[in-house]
């Protein structure tokens, strides 16, 4: 009895993931029409911060929890994710054009990466101190202002 109901358990989940998609994606084009702005600004701003919105419930759980390896691995290990599967299975979908000025994101998020890669080993090695943590959150919200004043 548990394995059927866990596999009708899973068949939502994946409807509801794939309806969801097609939800936000359609629900940010409409924003993105009714207030003037790019679509690309949009998916920064967003769909962005509302599609990790489950990966920070989840990091700030394991990291209250003294589960750091879950926390890490999950920021790092969603972002590889990101980056080689999802980038990867989209482009064999259909060929991904990047608009040239998304170069200074892809931009940024490399130096974000090498920051943190930096951090890493900058005082008491493998610990990212609070004011790091601060200094992220505040390069976040100088980001999005630039994100604003762009367009």
């Amino acid at each position: 009895m548990v394995l059927p109901l866990a596999i009708l358990f899973i068949l939502a989940g994946l409807l509801g993931v794939i309806l969801g998609g097609n939800w936000v994606v359609a629900g940010a084009e409409a924003i993105a029409r009714e207030l003037g702005l790019s679509e690309a600004l949009i998916g920064l701003t967003i769909v962005g911060i509302g599609t990790s919105l489950p990966e920070l419930a989840a990091t700030l759980t394991a990291a209250f929890k003294k589960q750091p390896g879950i926390a890490v691995g999950n920021i790092i290990g969603s972002n590889i994710f990101d980056f080689l599967f999802i980038i990867g299975a989209s482009a064999l979908a259909k060929p991904i054009v990047f608009p040239p000025r998304l170069l200074a994101d892809i931009i940024i998020t490399l130096v974000s990466a090498l920051t943190l890669f930096g951090f890493m080993f900058i005082g008491k090695k493998y610990v990212l101190k609070r004011w790091q943590g601060l200094l992220f959150i505040a390069f976040y919200v100088i980001y999005l202002v630039y994100l604003f004043e762009r367009g």
